[in-house]
């Protein structure tokens, strides 16, 4: 054979193997800030499960759950992390063209913090009691949904908005009766409640009746259309990287702080052990990591669309999701 031929064939190997090699490039949307709760799309990154699915991943930061939902409405994103609440909203409010594809927190993390043996030790005691929340945290949507649950008016609870940052303190000084907060930050909470000489103590929400869907895996439909196969395999990843989380959480806390090294591997661990009972736990071993029960997913858009006044009628919740990607080993 001609050399010239044998080059020719050489490149053009070359070439082919370049392109079977060459990753997918997927840009992943935070919610919020980088932490442990937000672990395993950096397990993902770290530990090579992305790699290894033949994912290049570029991690966006975010703003909060809408601020989220829109950019990958917007397409700006592939896929990400919020909250199906304000999905669903979005959905029956202005047809955002945006999907569900994983469960993550089948429980919300919504809860009350109060110091052990203060004058509050169950939601029907917050009635008269003085609350202090973050003017931002989704957990206020909710919150007269659990106090009506409770039979408490929320006339009947003075409610302070303050700096999140000031929430701790306020609880620490007795400022506050209890806070709002989640329960991923649950380790937070309790090491300054050791600093102060007191033992904090949280009341989550969905022990008092509000049973719902939280964070989850969520998709622009451009790229579910366009990329269908990359969708497949970043879900499969991912959901290893939740499952490894799980098994490894100190791992998992250094693989956040190997991308983002100005965070604290202590306190990301604590915030990462906080977060798994949100993911594993009763609801997981009834119906399986990831997935969006028929009731359950039901009974998360009545909430949603009781606590914002949206009419039912407006979203069939199941056209918000979609099942097969998770379901897919």
């Amino acid at each position: 054979m001609p050399r010239t031929k044998l080059v020719f064939y050489a490149l053009a190997a070359t070439l082919s193997a370049g392109a079977a090699c060459a990753a997918d490039k997927v840009i992943f949307q935070l919610d919020w800030l980088p932490g442990g709760d937000k672990a395993p799309i950096y397990v993902c990154i770290h530990e090579g499960f992305c790699s290894k699915a033949g994912l290049d991943v570029e991690i966006a930061s975010g703003r909060g759950s809408t601020d989220a939902i829109s950019r990958l409405a917007a397409a700006s994103s592939d896929i990400g992390v919020s909250d199906i609440g304000a999905l669903m909203a979005a959905r029956a409010n202005e047809g955002v063209k945006v999907t569900a594809v994983m469960s993550l927190f089948n429980k919300g993390p919504h809860a009350f913090y109060v110091a052990k043996g203060g004058s509050i030790a169950s939601v029907a005691d917050v009635k008269g009691k003085t609350i202090a929340t973050s003017p931002f945290t989704s957990s206020n949507v909710y919150l007269p949904l659990v106090l009506q649950d409770a039979g408490i008016d929320m006339a009947d609870v003075k409610l302070i908005k303050a700096d999140p940052g000031a929430l701790g303190p306020m609880l620490m000084t007795g400022h506050a009766d209890g806070i709002i907060a989640w329960m991923t930050d649950l380790t937070r909470y309790s090491n300054q409640g050791k600093e102060a000489g007191k033992e904090i103590v949280a009341l989550p929400w969905s022990a008092a009746g509000l049973e719902l869907y939280s964070a989850s895996l969520i998709a622009s439909d451009d790229f579910l259309a366009k990329r269908p196969q990359v969708a497949a395999r970043f879900v499969a990843a991912y959901k290893k990287s939740v499952e490894f989380a799980k098994g490894n959480p100190t791992k998992a806390a250094e693989a956040v702080t190997a991308i983002v090294p100005e965070l604290g591997s202590e306190d990301v661990e604590g915030s990462l052990k906080d977060t798994l009972p949100l993911i594993f736990n009763e609801v997981t071993e009834k119906d399986g990591i990831g997935v969006f029960e028929i009731a359950r997913l039901a009974e998360t858009w009545r909430r949603v669309s009781q606590a914002q006044d949206i009419d039912p009628a407006k979203l069939d919740p199941e056209t918000v999701v979609n099942r097969t990607l998770a379901a897919t080993e």
